[in-house]
C-alpha cells in the first residue's frame, strides 16, 4: 500500500481514505476480493492447477491460498472446481 500510496503521491493514510471512499472498501479488501475472482475463474476453467492457481496470484503456500478461498467462499478450492460455479 506504501507504494501506491508514493505513486498516488499522497500519504498513507489520504491514500486508504480516498480509495475506500471511491470503492466503497479498503485497499486490502479490494485486493482479496480481486483475488479470490480471479482466482474462481481460473477453477472453474480447470487450465491450471490448485498449486499453479496458489503461485499466480501470489501465496506463498498452497495452504495459505486454500485457508483464505475457504474463508472467502464457504468452500475449499477443490471442492469449488468440482461441483462448478455456483456462488
Amino acid at each position: 500500500m506504501e507504494e501506491l500510496a508514493r505513486e498516488a503521491a499522497l500519504s498513507r493514510s489520504t491514500f486508504f481514505e480516498r480509495f475506500q471512499n471511491a470503492l466503497g472498501m479498503p485497499p486490502m479488501a479490494y485486493l482479496l476480493a480481486w483475488r479470490m475472482a480471479l482466482a474462481k475463474k481460473l477453477l472453474r476453467e480447470r487450465v491450471e492447477d490448485i498449486a499453479g492457481i496458489a503461485q499466480r496470484l501470489g501465496y506463498g503456500s498452497v495452504s495459505a491460498f486454500s485457508v483464505a478461498f475457504t474463508r472467502y467462499t464457504g468452500r475449499a478450492p477443490g471442492r469449488y472446481s468440482r461441483e462448478g460455479n455456483v456462488g
